[in-house]
């Protein structure tokens, strides 16, 4: 199979970014986005051009720089806008999940990366999500004494709320709920990590606390407002659904009223 990649080049954050297109040749059905991304990087490192040669009247910008960990949809980290969506064409994959057999033979690719003021770009197709961490740092954790691993078992918990937690924890923090919104909200990502300690007896003590604090933090970092177009939801790769919006919506205006 053959691409022609049209994909955002910045050189730093504060670099003006355009588009470059490139073309990959006899690429394999099963390959997967990222392996076929490696494949374009060492024809680009072949070429002999590096960003510094840029400067130096190159035409080749060097190797696309993108993020990528795990590569099993684990991590969240290989996240990409692609042809419009995020992670790409197919549904509930990360982009190393995805594979080169969703596009047509011959077909122009459109890769960027996620666009958000909260979501500054470092490089290429490179974000800084820090701002996910600084929410997390607010207030998504248990400080308080829960016991050991085998005093697990004596805190009895109804089967419905224990799967509805874990289904919240499947949040992998890709930020494909804000790269999606028309808002740049972050509402899925928080009301997931609210959501799967609130429905868990060892996170109530600090319920409160938590959602006032984790929702202060968002709305300081620049995110956007949730207007319920449910966009976030139809792109999660963890199919993470807006319930947990609602229960985050129930638990911040009761530890409003409870101040």
């Amino acid at each position: 199979m053959n691409f022609n990649l049209k994909i955002w080049r910045q050189k730093n954050a504060k670099a003006k970014g355009h588009f470059e297109t490139y073309k990959v040749t006899d690429i394999a059905s099963d390959t997967s986005f990222l392996e076929m991304l490696d494949i374009l990087n060492e024809q680009l490192i072949h070429t002999g051009c590096d960003p510094v040669a840029v400067d130096k009247g190159c035409q080749n910008s060097g190797p696309v720089s993108f993020d990528h960990d795990c590569r099993e949809g684990i991590c969240g980290a290989c996240s990409l806008y692609i042809d419009g969506r995020a992670h790409g064409p197919d549904d509930q994959v990360t982009t190393c999940q995805l594979y080169m057999r969703h596009f047509k033979d011959g077909a122009t690719i459109t890769v960027e990366p996620w666009r958000s003021a909260a979501f500054p770009v470092i490089k290429d197709l490179v974000v800084d999500r820090g701002a996910f961490d600084k929410i997390l740092q607010a207030g998504g954790y248990i400080s308080v004494r829960t016991g050991a691993a085998q005093d697990a078992n004596n805190i009895l918990i109804p089967h419905e709320k224990a799967e509805a937690s874990m289904d919240a924890a499947a949040c992998i923090g890709c930020g494909a709920c804000v790269a999606t919104c028309k808002n740049g909200s972050a509402m899925l990502f928080v009301a997931s990590r609210v959501s799967s300690l609130a429905l868990l007896p060892q996170g109530r003590p600090e319920a409160a606390r938590r959602a006032r604090a984790m929702v202060a933090k968002m709305d300081e970092l620049g995110f956007g407002n949730c207007t319920n177009t449910r966009a976030c939801e139809m792109e999660c790769p963890k199919h993470i659904t807006v319930e947990h919006i609602a229960r985050l919506n129930r638990e911040f205006l009761n530890a409003k009223f409870s101040e």
